[in-house]
């Protein structure tokens, strides 16, 4: 049954203002997600009631605290059906887990390895294994993209040659945050494993946007944040096979992750307590808990259908625009809830700052691709992104406001 996503607008008190005197049209959930009431209750509730450090206080308010932080580690790995919650490492974001577990295979990687990529990488996927194969001497390279607009997604034929057992780490986001692009992250992983490589995948831009089940998937590591999935800012997840993490280093040292100490050396706790230095995000954890929660009462399956239909009826609208460019899946093609296009004459800028007088909020630039954005001949694009909150309304609105914004930079 469909569900009266006009309703669910209700439970997000941002999307009930307007901006310029128009009434706000959020397109930019591939940025950040917006925060239903639900969340941002669990915030105010911790500082209001349990706040308090966790794991070490014996008084009421520390052990509250405790259970709750603890308990949202157990319904992330819940919501992404991990086996274990020591699996579950809280960090600040998807570029902090990606960071962590580069800088942990630059130690055991040397020249005559290969780290392997995707073009279509956010920089969060990209710089930290430059960095990795500086350290280490390992070799980097990527799998091409196919189309002049890269609409045929990863050139898939190419893994025959590219992924050997030279390569150690095979990192590649899941859902591209600029081309919509849904890559087939189960193979990908399968065919890692078949050659000793480990998988690390990007998680941000579908964690929350559809069912994610890092088991089923094969999944070595996958990284994500909060943000994306109607979380709070400044908190993100690691998730890693607990064998595969029980071997790293830890990353950060300090308090809190340490079993004892000596004043020649220290020795670690295992995971998900190595990788916790200092003291946690702990009411960021419980409000990311509350979004897991709010997700799955509407249902992620429903969620992933109502992105992906307004994203196919944005595209099917916004081709009708006269020297329009639409990035990404061609129509027909699998793409998820976000369209990215560009004008030959009008700047991703340009277009962002005169719809925003409509009161459309939209994402321009180079989305932290840019070397994909040079390899598609571009200086960037206009991404609008929809999530659960959308309407079929908001993207009328949106075509209108381009129209006008063609016709004033001298279009038809």
């Amino acid at each position: 049954m469909s569900l009266p996503w006009k309703n669910v607008r209700a439970d997000f008190p941002i999307l009930h203002q307007q901006v310029h005197g128009k009434p706000l049209v959020y397109l930019d959930s591939a940025a950040t997600a917006q925060k239903p009431r639900t969340v941002i209750d669990a915030l105010v509730h911790y500082y209001e009631r349990d706040n308090s450090n966790v794991h070490r206080g014996l008084h009421a308010l520390s052990m509250r605290a405790t259970d709750a932080y603890e308990g949202a580690r157990t319904r992330v790995a819940k919501f992404i059906n991990a086996a274990d919650p020591a699996e579950i490492i809280f960090t600040r974001g998807t570029t902090e887990g990606i960071n962590l577990v580069a800088r942990s295979y630059a130690a055991t990687l040397k020249p005559g390895d290969v780290i392997l990529c995707t073009e279509m990488e956010h920089h969060s996927n990209l710089v930290p294994w430059q960095q990795a194969a500086k350290a280490s001497g390992a070799t980097l390279r990527y799998v091409p993209v196919l189309g002049a607009d890269a609409e045929g997604g990863l050139d898939l034929a190419a893994l025959d040659t590219l992924l050997t057992p030279h390569v150690k780490v095979f990192a590649f986001t899941h859902i591209s945050n600029t081309l919509g692009t849904i890559n087939p992250a189960a193979e990908l992983c399968r065919r890692a494993r078949a050659v000793g490589a480990v998988s690390v995948i990007d998680g941000a831009q579908s964690i929350g946007h559809g069912p994610f089940d890092v088991r089923a998937l094969g999944a070595d590591f996958v990284a994500f944040s909060g943000h994306k999935m109607c979380g709070p800012t400044g908190i993100g997840v690691l998730y890693g096979r607990r064998a595969l993490l029980d071997a790293l280093a830890p990353d950060e040292t300090g308090g809190g992750m340490v079993v004892s100490v000596t004043y020649e050396e220290a020795k670690w706790k295992p995971s998900p307590e190595r990788f916790e230095a200092g003291t946690p995000n702990i009411a960021d954890a419980i409000a990311l808990g509350a979004a897991c929660d709010y997700l799955d009462a509407l249902g992620r399956d429903q969620i992933a259908q109502h992105d992906r239909h307004l994203a196919a009826l944005a595209r099917e609208k916004l081709s009708a625009i006269p020297d329009i460019r639409i990035i990404g899946p061609r129509a027909g093609g699998e793409r998820s809830g976000l369209v990215s296009f560009a004008f030959a004459d009008v700047h991703a800028h340009d277009v962002v700052t005169f719809a925003d007088e409509d009161g459309i909020a939209l994402r321009g630039g180079h989305h932290c691709n840019q070397p994909l954005m040079r390899k598609l001949g571009l200086t960037g694009t206009t991404r609008a992104s929809f999530y659960l909150y959308n309407t079929e309304e908001e993207i009328d609105l949106l075509v209108a406001s381009l129209r006008r914004i063609v016709k004033f930079f001298g279009g038809s």
